[in-house]
């Protein structure tokens, strides 16, 4: 068996309102509910004990890593349902919910997969935005803690208006659509209650981008960017990959990025001998504790041989 030769099976359904299947009832459940809890957060904050609030807000930020890296992903790989619209409306509540312009995320997302968090060139650039290694000295994986932090602020608002111009006018105006609405709630929950806004959300929602950071850094810490098969690294913990709607499955999901995420456990199943003859890493806690992995590399391991 080669890489070049694996196929899986596409998702088929015959119901009017999913484009791929009915199991898709579920993100789309949870991504209402999310969204929901955004609201609840503003209504409950003059109203309930501080310690209730504090526990919130954290249930908050941790939710924000697992939309990012379940519903919302899974959708940019595979909207949810067959009408354009229903998607453009998705993407919206989802906008609102995680604080950042679906489509925009789409186009980081997109040159996640071109470069599959390469290692830097001879200018010192990488083709990935997000990769562990655009930062980091050496040859070497960037600091976690840095990476986890300072990536929330390191977006380039013009780099990537640009690279959305390249998909046309109606994914450019659906991107402004979005980020229009979004600034548009934020000012509004900020008129009708500031304190809120400043004190408690916007700590809450940076913190919350900086778990899926995490979450990120260790999806790809000890992947081989030069091995398809291993770009990503992978956990199998059960009740990881059932809340967070097999997310888990990286090395797999950036072999084949368009597999369904019910479809996961299949494709690995299909790979997983070609895996462990590639060495495709795989750790046993979720990817946002994986320095706790009992077999991290140090840092220094993660630089390309020549630059060793």
């Amino acid at each position: 068996m080669t890489p070049e030769s694996i196929r899986i099976d596409d998702v088929r359904t015959d119901s009017k309102l999913f484009a791929y299947t009915r199991w898709d009832v579920i993100p789309v459940l949870f991504g209402v509910l999310h969204f929901a809890y955004f609201w609840l957060l503003f209504y409950l904050f003059p109203r309930a004990p501080l310690w209730v609030m504090l526990l919130l807000g954290f249930i908050y930020s941790v939710s924000i890593s697992w939309n990012i890296n379940g519903i919302s992903h899974n959708f940019i790989h595979n909207p949810y349902f067959r009408a354009p619209l229903l998607n453009r409306l998705f993407s919206l509540m989802e906008s609102i919910s995680c604080c950042f312009s679906q489509v925009y995320y789409d186009v980081v997302h997109m040159r996640h997969h071109k470069g599959n968090s390469d290692r830097q060139d001879e200018n010192g650039e990488t083709i990935d935005w997000l990769s562990i290694y655009r930062h980091g000295h050496d040859g070497q994986a960037e600091n976690p803690w840095s990476y986890t932090f300072l990536s929330f602020f390191r977006d380039s608002p013009g780099a990537i208006s640009a690279e959305l111009a390249k998909r046309g006018p109606d994914e450019v105006r659906w991107g402004k659509i979005e980020l229009g609405v979004l600034i548009t709630v934020m000012l509004l929950e900020t008129v009708l209650n500031w304190r809120y806004v400043i004190l408690f959300f916007l700590p809450f929602m940076y913190f919350g981008h900086c778990l899926s950071y995490l979450n990120g850094y260790y999806r790809h810490y000890g992947g081989n960017p030069d091995k398809p098969i291993a770009w990503g690294v992978s956990s199998y913990d059960k009740l990881y990959n059932w809340i967070w709607f097999y997310n888990g499955y990286h090395a797999e999901h950036h072999f084949r990025p368009k597999a369904h995420w019910t479809r996961m456990t299949a494709l690995h199943a299909q790979i997983r001998d070609l895996q462990q003859k590639e060495g495709v890493r795989v750790i046993k806690p979720p990817h946002a504790l994986g320095f706790l992995d009992p077999s991290l590399p140090a840092r220094s391991e993660t630089a390309a041989p020549s630059a060793s």
